[in-house]
């Protein structure tokens, strides 16, 4: 009886984790836009981060409760379902077509994260709060570098040019200058103020309420979700790390794969690669950033050895597809879903 009980708490755990991720967006685009905030702008930022807040939320309650295979099995997990199972599934509903700007920036970016993260854990097998602080300046100096870049370069930017505006520290000046501006900004004049009346009354409110609600459930949902997900790998002896790869990195998936198959089916190929590409970036710069700073995040062997390769084969092999034909074909999908199943059945001999 008390398996069962626990089993049901862990599917609602998770039903309130994704659904409340699904109306944060939601509510968080409509505040967007209320504010005038441009919709590559909430491209950039809501939909890939707000995909992502499923494992990020799940990551954190991980990390505080020091279960860092869960982070990292987490994450891996969902970068290799990002490409196996949503980009598969994706390209066999659809010939999910592509821009070259995602192979020259976005593309490169995504392999050397996978490959970033195999360095940090190839000596000891742990990521220490310095290499996680690594992986968040990293984030930060990407997230300013999209919204720097895209003025100057018109679209053309490349990965060196994003490495050379993070060493120079670059995103530094902006950060600084962005402070400043809010610092002099001058009173509201009487218009602005006449706007601001507005836009409560377009049901602003409404959509605070909305993403208030939304963070709570998020909130209750990654614990409960991660104190069940425990629960059974103590009581199936199963290490941390293979639940997180697989229960975990599949479920908090969920949101990234219903983005992929609506964006596929409405001919957004771009959106639904874009946001498989960003999230994998965001999952490993962000999640991993902010669970390591929180408590050293301590993997397991296979993750060296098995999954850390596994994603950055899998990262290669979707930069070839991509450039092969400016599109994911439906035989590439269906080998992305094949090459998922083989990694499982792979990490479950392993694991036997």
């Amino acid at each position: 009886m008390g398996f069962v009980v626990n089993l049901l708490i862990l599917a609602a755990g998770l039903a309130l984790l994704v659904k409340g991720s699904d109306f944060f967006v939601k509510s968080s685009a409509s505040i967007a836009k209320k504010l005038g905030v441009s919709e590559f702008v909430i491209g950039l930022t809501l939909v890939a981060v707000g995909t992502s807040i499923p494992e990020l939320a799940s990551s954190v309650f991980a990390s505080l409760n020091h279960a860092g295979g869960l982070v990292i099995g987490n994450v891996a997990g969902s970068n290799i379902a990002n490409i196996g199972l949503i980009a598969g599934i994706g390209a066999c509903l659809a010939f999910v077509k592509t821009k070259r700007e995602m192979i020259d920036r976005d593309g490169y970016i995504m392999l050397f994260v996978a490959c970033l993260f195999f360095v940090f854990i190839l000596n000891d097998l742990i990521i220490l709060r310095w290499e996680a602080a690594i992986f968040l300046l990293l984030y930060i100096g990407y997230v300013f570098y999209l919204f720097e870049a895209k003025p100057k370069y018109k679209g053309k930017y490349r990965f060196r040019d994003f490495l050379a505006y993070f060493y120079k520290f670059r995103y530094v000046v902006t950060i600084k200058s962005k402070i400043m501006s809010s610092i002099n900004r001058k009173k509201r004049s009487e218009l602005e103020k006449k706007e601001v009346r507005q836009l409560f009354k377009a049901g602003l409110i409404k959509d605070i309420l909305i993403l208030i609600i939304a963070g709570a459930a998020i909130v209750f949902g990654a614990k409960y979700l991660v104190n069940e997900a425990i629960f059974f790998a103590d009581m199936l002896k199963i290490p941390q790390t293979i639940i997180g790869i697989t229960l975990i990195a599949v479920s908090t998936s969920l949101p990234e794969l219903m983005v992929t198959i609506s964006a596929v089916r409405k001919g957004y190929g771009t959106i639904a690669l874009g946001n498989v590409i960003g999230s994998n970036i965001t999952n490993i710069f962000l999640i991993l950033g902010v669970s390591g700073l929180i408590y050293p995040l301590a993997a397991i062997k296979s993750t060296l050895f098995l999954t850390a390769p596994f994603v950055i084969l899998m990262s290669i092999l979707l930069l070839i597809f991509i450039k092969s034909y400016w599109q994911i074909r439906r035989i590439e999908g269906i080998i992305f879903i094949i090459l998922y199943a083989v990694f499982i059945a792979a990490l479950l001999y392993v694991v036997i």
